[in-house]
């Protein structure tokens, strides 16, 4: 894509029927997992249309690809080459189950870099950049990508792996940081660990935020708090999984909603239940197929991830005529529980708790007695919070006003809560009775 220059709606689509007819075609007979799974249910890689593949073939999921490495072990089946043409190996972070292990080929692997190029040109990031990368270079993707695209692009990367958040803030000033890229609780996080050490942050020069892994970069009270504590630092928001790759960025016109990268996946947005299409501005699950990723791909993979599907009226602000997905991703089909008859999620617990503006950390106790699931918080409060009771008050109204709910809110002494690098896991579940 060129400075400017953005594809229009046809001509995305006629990219996305070409390149899956191309995988398909790639997947017969050299991709053993899914010649089986498709010649099983008649199909061949004959494709009319994108409606005609989104009518016939057949959803992927995690379980069966879980399933598939368990008698397949180590790596499944799901490779379309030899394995000696594959150079890179991670797997999931396995918070939902067990982890997968995904193998790329140098030209899959160029294709995610080539994604991530489009995740920066719109966060606005050059190659007169510094990029620090607050992450622990784990064998999940996370950064991976994102750190190899920018070195392809010229920008100095600066990696965090194996220090303290301490020395990593250290690092971050020293070097001269421009943009920064962790989870959204971990930026939190790092701002807290620099009040702590008295380091002043108001010496840093990060001017951009490059957020994922969590829903929260696309919650308007976690982004105010964001660029409240990074000295007024652009909060830019993106989200992806090891299994698909970078999948979407930050509208430039519109924060907190995300592009979906079209010329690289075709999306379809679904009710969970059903597996049929949504209607605009109902709330459903991201299905995503992996135009380029030929070596590993994926062809309607249930992500878990919900989303709002948009009206289409016309052109984005932004100029793009790419699928946008209003509030980001909303929360995962597996983290909804029901209290009481009403749907909780996790994104909005959050939103909640950070309007609120005096909240360090918290914890949601989630627990079952005689079949029926009660909430209630633990409330770390920041420093500069001074009327602790007044807090609590507001947060129970505020559970009460929107899931009309009652959610006790008790406060825990500063320091209590665990703090998280990657991923936060807050939610604490159990049986009581």
């Amino acid at each position: 894509m060129a400075d400017g220059i953005h594809l229009s709606r046809a001509a995305i689509q006629a990219s996305q029927l070409e390149q899956l007819r191309s995988l398909v075609a790639e997947l017969f007979p050299g991709n053993a997992f899914y010649s089986q799974k498709l010649s099983a249910v008649g199909i061949t890689f004959d494709i009319a249309s994108l409606e005609d593949f989104s009518l016939r073939f057949p959803f992927t999921t995690k379980s069966e690809l879980v399933e598939n490495q368990r008698v397949h072990a180590p790596y499944g089946t799901n490779l379309t080459y030899p394995l000696e043409r594959y150079s890179r190996f991670n797997q999931t972070s396995g918070t939902t189950g067990t982890p997968l292990r995904w193998l790329d080929t140098p030209d899959s692997w160029d294709w995610m870099l080539d994604n991530w190029a489009e995740i920066y040109h719109a966060a606005g990031v050059t190659p007169a950049d510094r990029i620090y990368f607050a992450f622990s270079f784990g064998p999940f993707l996370g950064f991976w990508t994102a750190f190899e695209s920018a070195t392809r692009m010229g920008a100095l990367c600066i990696p965090g792996g194996g220090m303290s958040s301490a020395a990593r803030m250290r690092a971050i000033i020293d070097n001269g940081a421009t943009v920064l890229c962790c989870t959204p609780t971990y930026a939190i996080r790092l701002a807290e660990v620099a009040a702590q050490e008295q380091i002043d942050l108001s010496k840093a020069k990060v001017k951009t935020v490059i957020v994922a892994g969590e829903p929260g970069g696309s919650i308007p009270a976690i982004r105010a708090r964001l660029a409240e504590l990074w000295s007024g630092a652009r909060i830019f928001d993106h989200h992806g999984m090891t299994e698909v790759g970078p999948v979407t960025y930050e509208c430039p016109k519109q924060p907190g909603a995300l592009h979906v990268i079209e010329s690289s996946y075709y999306a379809e947005i679904i009710d969970p239940t059903s597996g049929k299409a949504i209607a605009p501005s109902e709330t459903g699950e991201l299905i995503l197929t992996t135009l380029g990723r030929i070596g590993s791909p994926l062809l309607r993979y249930r992500t878990g991830d919900l989303v709002k599907r948009p009206v289409r009226v016309a052109t984005c602000a932004c100029g793009r005529n790419e699928l946008v997905l209003e509030g980001g991703i909303l929360g995962r089909t597996d983290d909804m529980i029901v209290v009481r008859g009403v749907n909780v999620y996790p994104s909005a617990v959050e939103e909640i708790i950070r309007a609120a503006d005096g909240v360090a950390e918290y914890q949601v106790q989630v627990s079952t007695n005689q079949a029926l699931t009660e909430l209630s918080i633990q409330i770390e409060p920041r420093a500069d919070c001074r009327d602790l009771a007044t807090l609590v008050e507001l947060l129970e109204k505020s559970f009460q006003a929107s899931f009309s709910l009652r959610v006790p809110v008790t406060m825990v002494p500063c320091g209590t809560l665990p703090r998280f690098e990657m991923k936060a896991n807050r939610w604490v579940r159990g049986v009581t009775g």
